[in-house]
C-alpha cells in the first residue's frame, strides 16, 4: 500500500490518496493518516478495502491541514507502524503525484486525479495525418450533434435534442443522411413510455450491429431538464417510423455520483467480454471479471463517460433490466465527452472537447487488470479547438484508418469532420 497522490492547495480540500500496487486486496480499516505532527490523526473508516490496482482518496482537512512544507504519513491501525510517507517543501500546484503509480518518484503535475491513475503521461502529437477536412454538406445538422459510432457502412449519430441519425457515404469520404425508411431528417427518440425527450449524447452498437439494437446514453429528460436521468436506452431501428420508442432503459442514476443535469452521461461504447477476459480485466471487487456471474446480457460491458466527474464507468446491462457497475476509471482530464473502443488495438479512446484543447487519451488493461492511460494525444495540427463531442474510428486500410469528429457547435456550418489515425 503506497501513498500515491497528495493535494495541499487549490480548489480541492487537503487530501491523501492511497494505491494498492499489490496483487491481492488490502483491508485498511482503522489505518491512520498523519501529517508531520504525531498529534494529527485521520482514522480510515471500517470496511475500507482496496482491491489490486485500486485507488482511494481521503479528505483529511477536517483532521489536519497539509502545509507548504509538510509530510503525509500512513500507519497501520496500531498508529505506530509506518507503512509509507512522503514529504515536500512546496504546495502541490496542483498535485504531488507518484509517477508511475505506486512505484515511481513524486513530482508536481498539473491535474488532480484523486481516485484514479495519476496524470503522468506526457502529451504527444496526433498519431496520424495532421490534415482535417469537413465530412458533411453545409448546415445539414445544425448544433448539438454529439456521439458517433461506425457500424459497417453506416455512421450513427446522436443529437442531444433527442434525435438519432443514420448516415451513409456521400461518395467523397464524408457522410449524408440516409433518405430511406424515414431517416432523411433523423428520427425522434422517446423513453419506453413513448413520452419524454432523451438528451442523448452518445451512441454505440454491440457485436450484433444495429440488428441487435442501437444504444444511446442520455443525461436527462429534456422535458424535465433540471433533473439528472443518467440512462442507457436501446432502440429497434429496423422500421420506417420517424419516432422511435426505447425498447429498454437502464437508469443508472442511483449507481453514479450526483452531477448537474447537464453534466451527465456523454459518451458510451461497448467492449466485448472476450476482449476483457483475454486482457485479465478485474471488476471493482478486485476479482477476475467473469461474464457468467452477471446473467444474460449483451456479451460485453458498456462503458459510459460522465462529464461532471471526468470519470469512465463500466456497466454490465442485463437483459432483465438489472445492471452492475464493474469499473470506475479516472480519465485524467477535465471532462469526458466521448468514448470509443478500438478492437484491433484493444484500447479505449477517451475524448475531451475544447475544454481540454481537444485532447484524446487511450487506455488499456494493465498487469493489475485495470484500465490505465497508455497515451495522451493532442488534436491534429489541422484541427481548430472545436467543441468536438463525438469521435469514431473506421476500418484500417494501407496502414491508416479514417476517424470522424462531431462538432456540437456546428462551427462554420459543419458538424462532421474527418482525419486519419495510424493503425
Amino acid at each position: 500500500m503506497r501513498i500515491n497522490e497528495v493535494v495541499t492547495t487549490g480548489d480541492v480540500n487537503d487530501s491523501v490518496e492511497l494505491y494498492n500496487a499489490g496483487t491481492s486486496g488490502v483491508d485498511v480499516s482503522g489505518w491512520v493518516l498523519r501529517d508531520d505532527q504525531d498529534s494529527s490523526k485521520y482514522k480510515i473508516a471500517a470496511g475500507t478495502v482496496l482491491a489490486p490496482g485500486a485507488y482511494r482518496a481521503f479528505d483529511v482537512h477536517g483532521a489536519f491541514g497539509l502545509g507548504a512544507a509538510d509530510e503525509a504519513r500512513l500507519f497501520l491501525a496500531d498508529g505506530v507502524t509506518l507503512v509509507d510517507s512522503f514529504g515536500w517543501s512546496a504546495h502541490s500546484d496542483a498535485s504531488w503525484s507518484r509517477c508511475a503509480d505506486g512505484v515511481g518518484a513524486f513530482r508536481q503535475v498539473d491535474t488532480v486525479t484523486l481516485g484514479g491513475q495519476n496524470d503522468c503521461v506526457a502529451a504527444s502529437a496526433w498519431p496520424g495525418g495532421g490534415a482535417v477536412a469537413t465530412a458533411d454538406a453545409a448546415n445539414v445538422f445544425g448544433s448539438d450533434l454529439s456521439g458517433l459510432v461506425v457500424d459497417g457502412s453506416v455512421l450513427w449519430g446522436a443529437q442531444n435534442s433527442g434525435k438519432l441519425w443514420r448516415l451513409v457515404s456521400n461518395g467523397s469520404g464524408g457522410w449524408k443522411p440516409d433518405t430511406a425508411n424515414g431517416w432523411g431528417s433523423g428520427k425522434a427518440l422517446r423513453f419506453p413510455s413513448g413520452s419524454g425527450t432523451p438528451d442523448d449524447e452518445g451512441v454505440t452498437v454491440t457485436a450484433a450491429g444495429a440488428s441487435g439494437g442501437v444504444y444511446v446514453s442520455s443525461e436527462r429528460n429534456a422535458d424535465s431538464s433540471g433533473t439528472s436521468r443518467l440512462s442507457v436506452l436501446r432502440y429497434d431501428v429496423s422500421g420506417s417510423a420517424t419516432t422511435l420508442t426505447a425498447a429498454k432503459e437502464w437508469n443508472l442514476t442511483s449507481a453514479l455520483p450526483a452531477v448537474g443535469s447537464n453534466l451527465g452521461l456523454e459518451g458510451i461504447t461497448w467492449v466485448p467480454d472476450a476482449s476483457l477476459t483475454a486482457a485479465g480485466f478485474r471488476d471493482e471487487s478486485g476479482a477476475s471479471y467473469n461474464p457468467a456471474n452477471y446473467g444474460a446480457h449483451t456479451g460485453g460491458v458498456f462503458f459510459v463517460g460522465v462529464e461532471g466527474t471526468a470519470m469512465v464507468y463500466g456497466f454490465v446491462l442485463q437483459d432483465s433490466g438489472a445492471f452492475t457497475r464493474v469499473a470506475s476509471i479516472s480519465s485524467g482530464m477535465a471532462g469526458v465527452m466521448e468514448l470509443q473502443w478500438e478492437p484491433q488495438a484493444s484500447r479505449l479512446w477517451v475524448v475531451c472537447d475544447d475544454t481540454c484543447d481537444g485532447q484524446h487519451r487511450t487506455l488499456q488493461v494493465n498487469a493489475l487488470g485495470v484500465f490505465a492511460t497508455t497515451a495522451v494525444y493532442n488534436r491534429p495540427s489541422g484541427m481548430a479547438n472545436l467543441n468536438n463531442e463525438g469521435f469514431a474510428l473506421g476500418a484500417c486500410a494501407a496502414g491508416s484508418k479514417p476517424v470522424y469528429w462531431a462538432d456540437d457547435s456546428n462551427d462554420s456550418g459543419h458538424a462532421l469532420r474527418r482525419g486519419t489515425v495510424n493503425c
